[in-house]
């Protein structure tokens, strides 16, 4: 109740009523009567936030300091706070206390909270007020933003990429390991023989990395500090084939355009590459003549354009690249939305039609369905997003059943995928099509394309022998995970039309299993003569906890 409103008042248990005790029975023994007298009618203070030394109150306003240090150790969620601040008028008045005197507690607790965000630590005083205007004027709404931030990222956590060809596992200590395809020295061990030995990158020591992708002959990492590091093929943009071949680097680089840009997140697609900043803009590299990306350069182009449009005063926490397409996932004060901009071909822009977008668009049909998105997947041809509710929604290109829907069909806008209607999902990875959904029980469940065994199935037979390369076109449990005995919390696949998919799934404890296509040596295991793949999931010999 808030204090500057209530008045003190008792409130009377109706439901008990004055009468005395005329009698007890106690069983297998003689009543005894017992007499007494009648008992006073049960009242109670009513608490307030502001105490006036009468019995039964809580005087809050007596130790504020108490307070905060327990609004912040708690932990609580943005929107806790904000109930705090409308419902009561101790949570909303200025607190008094540094580093601004006119905060409130609320906003104390949730300054706290982001201080304690290791994006957040770094930043200036200066650079820290930037990022509360452009998260619309709170410290609530930061600590919001910069929470979704950690969620679909897994920043500061381990990981580990299933590029095209080749993979990179990254530790919880920001120790980088990579194996695979080495054609153009994207393994960053200064040669171009491919291994199938997780090797760490050694010049990187030193240098904690917190997030990194993989597109066919590149790889880019992205440091604590927000540098970003890259090797492979010389170029952001250029296409995975066909183009003029560029200059091979073979181990970590700066990438020199960005050094005033502290970029938190890197995604590489098709004919373009894309950064995004701890303060949520979005730039771009190559691929950005006026019918694409909204600003017109060479194709060739190596410094980094903010994506203009929409996007530009909205603070984005989630960027995924696909087939000459971009998802971004924004964090707005009315709620989280996502936006895409790129080719249409197939539907997987989600506006309900095939065009091309020149600049950022909302797509709007999760407000329609109620759902408040909280990862973003962008695969080749179709993508997919994880409601907070829990609920999964895919489309795009179905072919191979990749959107889950039990048919091939395309669908332009985001569906429900209604055979996960029982999951609570709380992540979803897309590639060349094929779906995975992790479940908040740490189940795995996978559709789509089934060559060389990346979905993890034994469906289907032929001539008596079991199918593993079977599509898939709706959810199925992975069961040969189930076997694991071991909670996912990630999953990473290949996602590109070029090469052959191959699937990782990364456990809470560290522990890195790989299923899937293994010919360049991708999985990170040892393959017997004439085996290119792999149908079960093996444990890789690495520990990324």
């Amino acid at each position: 109740m808030d204090a500057t409103t209530s008045e003190t008042s008792s409130i009377q248990y109706h439901n008990i009523p004055e009468q005395p005790i005329a009698a007890l029975v106690i069983p297998d023994q003689s009543i005894v009567a017992l007499i007494a007298s009648p008992l006073p009618t049960f009242e109670r203070q009513q608490r307030h936030c502001f105490g006036n030394a009468s019995p039964g109150e809580f005087p809050l306003s007596a130790n504020p300091s108490i307070v905060l240090h327990v609004l912040t150790g708690c932990n609580l969620d943005p929107q806790d706070l904000a109930k705090l601040e409308a419902t009561c008028s101790f949570f909303r008045q200025p607190a008094n206390f540094a580093p601004d005197y006119e905060l409130s507690l609320a906003e104390l607790a949730a300054l706290d909270m982001c201080q304690q965000r290791a994006v957040f630590k770094p930043m200036k005083d200066e650079e820290r007020q930037n990022l509360k205007q452009r998260c619309g004027g709170s410290w609530k709404l930061v600590l919001r933003y910069l929470l979704a931030g950690e969620v679909c990222s897994r920043r500061e956590k381990s990981q580990a990429i299933a590029g095209p060809g080749h993979s990179i596992a990254v530790t919880s200590k920001g120790v980088v390991y990579s194996f695979g395809s080495n054609s153009s020295g994207q393994l960053g061990h200064g040669t171009t023989e491919e291994d199938s030995r997780p090797l760490p990158i050694r010049s990187l020591q030193g240098v904690r990395i917190i997030q990194a992708a993989a597109g066919a002959g590149r790889t880019m990492l992205i440091s604590d500090a927000g540098r970003v590091y890259a090797f492979g093929k010389d170029s952001f943009g250029e296409a995975e084939y066909g183009a003029q071949r560029s200059k091979d680097v073979t181990t970590p680089k700066l990438v020199e355009s960005l050094k005033d840009i502290f970029a938190v997140q890197a995604a590489i697609g098709n004919f373009f590459t894309a950064v995004l900043s701890r303060e949520g803009r979005v730039y771009t590299f190559s691929w950005g003549n006026e019918t694409k990306l909204g600003h017109q350069t060479d194709q060739n182009d190596l410094e980094p354009r903010p994506l203009l449009g929409a996007l530009e005063n909205i603070p984005v926490v989630q960027i995924a690249a696909g087939y000459c397409y971009l998802l971004a996932l924004a964090c707005q004060p009315t709620g989280m939305s996502v936006y895409s901009v790129g080719c249409g071909l197939g539907g997987k822009l989600g506006h309900g039609t095939r065009t091309d977008e020149k600049y950022p668009r909302l797509i709007e049909q999760f407000q329609k369905l109620n759902l408040q998105p909280v990862v973003v997947a962008a695969g080749a041809w179709h993508a997919a997003v994880v409601g907070k509710d829990g609920r999964v929604c895919t489309w795009g290109w179905g072919r191979y059943g990749c959107l889950g829907h039990g048919n091939e069909d395309c669908e332009s806008i985001p569906k429900v995928v209604e055979a996960l209607s029982n999951v609570k999902a709380v992540t979803v990875a897309t590639g060349d099509y094929t779906t995975f959904v992790v479940s908040d029980a740490g189940d795995v469940y996978s559709f789509g394309c089934g060559e060389s065994s990346s979905l993890g199935h034994n469906t289907g037979a032929v001539d008596g022998q079991v199918n593993r390369h079977t599509n898939v076109l709706s959810p199925e449990i992975v069961t040969s995970l189930k076997q694991v005995k071991e909670r996912v919390v990630q999953v990473s696949l290949t996602n590109s039309i070029y090469w052959n998919a191959h699937t990782f799934a990364l456990t809470d404890s560290g522990k890195l299993y790989a299923f899937g296509a293994g010919d360049k040596g991708q999985l990170g295991i040892q393959l017997v003569a004439n085996q290119t793949e792999r149908e079960k999931p093996e444990r890789v010999d690495i520990d990324l906890s």
